[in-house]
């Protein structure tokens, strides 16, 4: 076989499966062209196309989907072998693969693994930040990160690792001008920067006496991303209802400040995820062990 024949499978299947030939190629540390002309040397050896290209998206031919099915299972076994010795040695190597919440990936998840890549400089990593739900087995993933209840069948292990607390806050000078809201019925009275979920606004929760409250009423101001919400929430534009790990920092700093304090809803629970395997691999269990080790003292968004 030749030398690099190998390297031109990882090329074709890696671009199959993130969908482009520039995400493939910064994943595999190559340029665009080089992933390119891997593929291309590829349907020159067998003498078949084996993707659709266009300006938007590649597609796989039907030879290229035998092709694509065939050669991801054998990079798979290969991982599985380096797995297996990197078990025998007790060292962490191979491709992590993970995935997180967006939001609280990057700003809580991606510092921890960037300590554990320091820590492993023959480990590699690839993190998916996604609001959406990952199917850990189909989609070849060793570990997620899942805020909610547990969802999942019995293939997989969870872990309970911190907890997710909403908190509703506003800038100083906002309650200066609209007032401070005492129940959460006021809320109806002000201005609030909700998420946007699909086609509508995410409801806030609260905790009475009476049990849950919901406030459905849409924001005057409605954005699909909490970040923005946290700008808009620093620049005086209303209310926001949001977790202590995306205000912690300000409303420790008193850029924000916590309204209806006592009303606030149940925690949801933080949780590591990973398929239920008779031995972990090191690069996974090492992981785990390193963000429990983090965050089992306290989380840093609530010091």
């Amino acid at each position: 076989m030749e030398p690099n024949r190998f390297g031109d499978i990882a090329a074709f299947v890696s671009a199959v499966k993130v969908g482009s030939f520039t995400a493939a190629a910064a994943s595999l540390g190559l340029t665009r062209s080089a992933v390119g002309k891997s593929i291309a040397r590829l349907e020159s050896r067998m003498a078949v196309r084996l993707l659709n290209r266009t300006t938007r998206k590649l597609s796989l031919t039907d030879e290229g989907q035998v092709a694509f099915e065939r050669w991801r299972q054998i990079l798979d076994d290969l991982d599985e072998v380096e797995t297996t010795m990197a078990q025998r040695r007790g060292r962490p190597t191979g491709t992590l693969r993970l995935t997180a919440p967006l939001s609280f990936g990057q700003r809580h998840v991606l510092p921890i693994l960037d300590v554990y890549l320091k820590q492993w400089p023959e480990l590699r990593a690839d993190i998916r930040f996604t609001d959406r739900f990952v199917d850990l087995v189909e989609e070849g993933v060793d570990v997620a990160v899942r805020i909610g209840a547990p969802k999942e069948d019995s293939q997989l292990l969870t872990r309970t690792v911190a907890w997710q607390q909403f908190v509703t806050c506003a800038a100083p000078e906002y309650l200066q001008r609209h007032g401070v809201p005492q129940v959460p019925a006021d809320l109806y009275g002000h201005d609030k920067i909700a998420f946007l979920a699909g086609e509508k606004a995410s409801p806030w929760r609260f905790h009475t006496n009476e049990g849950l409250h919901l406030c459905e009423e849409p924001g005057r101001l409605n954005i699909d991303s909490s970040e923005a919400m946290l700008d808009g929430a620093r620049a005086g534009f209303g209310l926001i209802h949001l977790p202590t790990y995306i205000t912690g920092n300000d409303l420790r700093a008193g850029t924000l400040v916590e309204v209806l304090a006592d009303y606030r809803p149940p925690a949801d629970p933080i949780r590591i995820v990973y398929p239920s395997k008779r031995h972990l691999s090191p690069r996974v269990r090492g992981f785990i062990d390193l963000l429990v080790a983090r965050w089992e003292h306290g989380v840093p968004w609530e010091r």
